[in-house]
């Protein structure tokens, strides 16, 4: 339906976690190293390792590689510093959802990207500078697995 990418994710516990959404969404996932982890890291198993077997899971050494693979019909990068909102997007299958690391967010090359369709915020109060990564990726997820009315559920 849709494909997660987390563009060289730094945290176990929220990748483990992403694992374990895109599971249960029906979300292929790709990870773009460099990752700050191994994969069999025991917090990344605790947090959703276990799910790996439901998961469609592939790590890539570039975004042009991800881009190879995963082949989305859309890309849209996610930023906090985007103008316009997530809940905008009439989404639809084959679109991938693009997120940075946990500290750093996505570089302005990424952003600029000439595969990016679009960047995308998630409406925030202000002077709060960031979501939780896995967080973010399951309130853009379930935005567009609603708008598919979760088909597959």
């Amino acid at each position: 339906m849709f494909t997660v990418i987390l563009h060289q994710p730094e945290i176990p516990p929220n990748t483990g976690n992403v694992i374990r959404l895109c599971a249960n969404t029906g979300c292929a996932l790709h990870l773009i190293r460099p990752l700050g982890f191994e994969l069999d890291a025991p917090r990344l198993r605790r947090a959703g390792l276990d799910y790996h077997e439901y998961t469609r899971l592939a790590v890539h050494d570039s975004l042009a590689a991800c881009l190879a693979a995963a082949r989305p019909g859309r890309l849209f990068a996610f930023s906090a510093h985007a103008s316009d909102s997530h809940a905008t997007v009439r989404w639809q299958p084959g679109d991938a959802l693009l997120f940075g690391a946990e500290t750093r967010g996505l570089p302005a090359e990424v952003l600029r990207h000439p595969a990016v369709t679009a960047a995308l915020r998630i409406p925030m109060r202000p002077g709060v500078r960031s979501l939780n990564l896995s967080n973010a990726v399951a309130i853009a997820v379930y935005e567009a697995w609603r708008q598919q009315d979760f088909v597959g559920a």
